[in-house]
C-alpha cells in the first residue's frame, strides 16, 4: 500500500521491508490461515510431499539471520 492509502501495482514497491510490514500487521489467526492456504496449495501441486522424510537443505538457498 502506498503512503496515500491507495493500492500500488508497481513491482518495485514490493520490497522485503514492505512484505515484512504487511505480514506483521496480520493477526495470528490470519497468519495461520495464510500458512494453511500455502500448505494446501503445495499439497495440491504435489500430494506426495508428506511422504518425503529425507529433505536436505540446499546451500545458499536460505539465509539464517541471528542476533549478535
Amino acid at each position: 500500500m502506498n503512503t496515500n492509502g491507495s493500492v500500488s501495482h508497481n513491482w518495485n514497491e514490493e520490497t522485503i521491508e514492505a512484505k515484512t510490514l504487511w505480514f506483521s500487521s496480520l493477526t495470528i489467526e490470519e497468519r495461520m490461515d495464510l500458512f494453511c492456504s500455502i500448505t494446501d496449495l503445495a499439497l495440491s501441486a504435489d500430494p506426495s510431499l508428506p511422504e518425503r522424510h529425507c529433505a536436505e537443505p540446499i546451500a545458499g538457498r536460505i539465509q539464517v539471520i541471528s542476533a549478535p
